[in-house]
């Protein structure tokens, strides 16, 4: 009697991947490429494996499926015009899908990931700057209407100053504007005279 078929499926396992993968490129090991960046002349150079860069960006696809054969187990591509901690932030993102960086850094990111036809990155951080800028959006929406409601109730008449001015007694110039006098007062009258 056959029994039917069951599907086993481990949803650690991609996690636990990734970061056994990043252990051993932290450690050196296993690592079969060397990635060389340099930047306004500070240079550094990162071990990786081909497999991960590979499966995670276009452009190492691509150079590692038309290099050579070389000699040794160990091969380098160069990168210039990439910030140092711009490739590091990339190299943690593609090995553990996750990384942090300040907002600032965002846009660079953003093209360094089309640089290298990561199209991981590419999408988190074009979602990263929707989301910054439905944010800032919504602020200045906030402070539109706060400002409306600010500007409403100045305009608005209110009814108490105009009772309180019925009660009390007008002061000597608001009578005299009564009697036909000019509202600049004596100021105006030597004016006149000169």
């Amino acid at each position: 009697m056959e029994s039917n078929p069951v599907l086993l499926e481990s949803k650690s396992s991609p996690i636990n991947l990734l970061n056994e993968m990043q252990q051993l490129r932290l450690l050196g090991h296993l690592c079969d490429v060397t990635v060389s960046v340099e930047y306004q002349g500070v240079r550094a150079e990162f071990p990786a494996h081909k497999a991960v860069l590979a499966a995670t960006s276009k452009f190492f696809k691509e150079v590692f499926l038309n290099e050579k054969p070389v000699d040794g187990p160990r091969s380098n591509v160069f990168l210039n015009e990439v910030q140092v901690a711009d490739f590091a932030s990339f190299l943690e993102f593609v090995y553990t899908a996750r990384v942090e960086v300040e907002e600032d850094r965002v846009q660079r990111m953003l093209e360094i990931a089309e640089k290298l036809k990561c199209l991981d990155l590419s999408e988190t951080c074009f979602q990263l700057k929707k989301q910054m800028l439905e944010s800032v959006l919504l602020e200045l929406q906030n402070f539109s209407e706060s400002q409306n409601s600010e500007e409403e109730s100045a305009t608005r008449p209110s009814t108490v100053p105009t009772a309180v001015a019925e009660r009390e007694p007008l002061d000597s110039s608001v009578a005299a504007l009564g009697r036909g006098a000019s509202p600049e007062g004596p100021a105006a009258k030597s004016k006149e005279k000169m």
